[in-house]
């Protein structure tokens, strides 16, 4: 029963977060998903419905690699940030996707924040 809880409590906040978060092409969303065991993360284009740019813990680059989840979800933010930077993206909207802004989503924020992509 409390997963049930936990888990409409998640629901109720990414819909009140849906609400004013939109990506545009010019400002696409940075979507944050996360698991028991792994982080993703995606750059979004809601004008087209296309994905630009997708990252998560399950990468060739990351896979296998022991420590703590947080310095995990670091390492997928470095990702993401790289590879915005391809595809010429400087600025994105953060969309936390009703997960509490703490720990692992945290930490990908932040690590997004330091290789040069502004939200």
């Amino acid at each position: 029963m409390l997963n049930n809880q936990r888990e409409t409590g998640r629901r109720r906040r990414k819909e009140r977060v849906r609400k004013k978060v939109w990506g545009t092409d010019s400002r696409p969303r940075l979507c944050v998903s996360r698991s028991l065991k792994h982080i993703y993360a995606q750059v979004i284009s809601d004008e087209k419905g296309v994905t630009l740019v997708s990252a998560s813990s399950l990468a060739p680059e990351i896979r296998g690699r022991k420590g703590k989840k947080a310095e995990v979800a670091r390492e997928v933010g470095v990702l993401v940030a790289r590879a915005c930077k391809e595809k010429q993206i400087k600025t994105v909207v953060f969309d936390r996707n009703g997960f509490h802004y703490h720990g692992r989503v945290k930490a990908l924020a932040e690590a997004v924040r330091e290789n040069g992509l502004d939200f």
